[in-house]
């Protein structure tokens, strides 16, 4: 008896291998109380049904046009129309994710493109939250992205008067390993299992949920068993992404993982899906949950002091990575953030490619972002009071 509870202290204090496994166990243990179980199956099932599903669908479209319309290379760009170089890489910065933002860092850091470009990409990028906005607020993501498009080219023509092109730039580079995930081949092949099995299905239901059909009608047991069918779906992904990688550190959780070797479209789509589903699921559930023990009502304290909505969504964009901005534009699409607050977060965040210009040239990251910074203040504003 004396070994057995030395061996389970022992396991209780072992550190947890896969450290995002801790967002599924929360969930299993706020669905194990009654009291709650109704709030957190019934916001697992919107998240999927409601968001998962088109940002799913949204990045399938994606990938597949980014594959048949290859990126440009700033470098011939900048050598042979330097007056295209910035707009260029707002524009790069302002298409869905962060793989553009990636592309013009990376290329500051070889000297192939300008520090104004670097300021242009990151205020125009939204990242990952852009899927999410577009998949559920189409008009509301054009506006988004084609300000900071504007925007970013803007800022960026002025960072190059003001700065020499190779401003910050790093004199030489050494190899480093900016992530490390594990790679999970068995993780892989039960998502690509699931969601062949409930792809089309679930876009089916999520397309009747849109177009407000009442699924009530037809019968209180359907309604309920696609209520229990979007949960445990929702549980499902979530669960992939916490075991696709040990989450060792902070970007682990903030952002997406990296593209398998070789690079698989399908397995793409699958984990930056499992990524965005598992910051709205955190984001739905917080919210929730916060209103139902805590009585702590955001939509109403956004609606108070609607005054401090830009400066909030500027001071979060700062964070690295998309988890975070993920999170904005959830609450947004809840109608409980205001368009103030999200146009500013979209302006000011640098997605998860803030994590490699950390990593290659810090300095020039960190006034990159305090730059991308000014217009996310100018423009938050601009939008509040003109609301109000």
């Amino acid at each position: 008896m004396h070994e057995s509870l030395t061996l389970l202290r022992q396991r209780a204090t072992r550190p947890l291998k896969y450290k995002r496994a801790i967002l599924p166990l929360i969930l299993l243990l706020l669905i194990a109380a009654p009291q709650l179980r109704p709030i957190i199956t019934q916001s697992m099932s919107d998240a999927f049904l409601q968001v998962t599903v088109f940002v799913a669908a949204t990045l399938f479209l994606y990938y597949f046009l980014v594959e048949r319309f290859p990126l440009l290379e700033l470098s011939y760009v900048r050598e042979h129309y330097s007056i295209a170089e910035v707009p260029l890489a707002a524009f790069l910065g302002a298409l869905p994710g962060c793989g553009g933002a990636i592309i013009v860092v990376t290329q500051f850091t070889k000297r192939q493109a300008s520090f104004g470009s670097v300021v242009a990409v990151l205020t125009a990028t939204m990242g990952d939250a852009a899927f999410l906005l577009l998949a559920t607020r189409p008009l509301d993501g054009a506006i988004i992205l084609t300000s900071g498009l504007v925007i970013g080219s803007v800022s960026g023509y002025i960072v190059n008067r003001i700065h020499e092109p190779n401003y910050l730039a790093p004199t030489h580079l050494t190899r480093q390993d900016i992530r490390s995930l594990s790679t999970d081949n068995h993780n892989k092949r039960v998502g690509r299992v699931f969601w062949r099995m409930v792809l089309i299905p679930s876009l089916v239901i999520a397309l009747l949920l849109a177009f407000q059909f009442n699924f009530n009608q037809v019968s209180q047991a359907l309604s309920e068993y696609i209520n229990l069918f979007g949960a445990i779906s929702a549980f499902i992904v979530i669960s992939l992404w916490a075991f696709s990688s040990k989450g060792e550190n902070y970007q682990e959780f903030t952002s997406e993982d990296d593209s398998t070797v070789p690079y698989s479209r399908f397995n793409k789509v699958m984990q930056d899906t499992h990524f965005v589903t598992a910051w709205v699921v955190a984001a739905f559930v917080l919210y929730e949950v916060s209103v139902d023990l805590f009585g702590l009502d955001l939509k109403q304290w956004f609606s108070h002091y609607a005054i401090f909505a830009p400066v909030v969504g500027l001071l979060i964009g700062l964070l690295p990575g998309c988890g975070p901005q993920i999170l904005v534009t959830t609450l947004y699409i809840q109608g409980i953030v205001p368009f103030s607050a999200l146009i500013a977060n979209a302006i000011s965040n640098d997605g998860d490619a803030l994590f490699p210009a950390i990593a290659l040239a810090p300095k020039a990251a960190l006034v990159a972002t305090l730059y991308s910074a000014i217009p996310a203040l100018i423009i938050g504003y601009s939008v509040y009071f003109y609301n109000n």
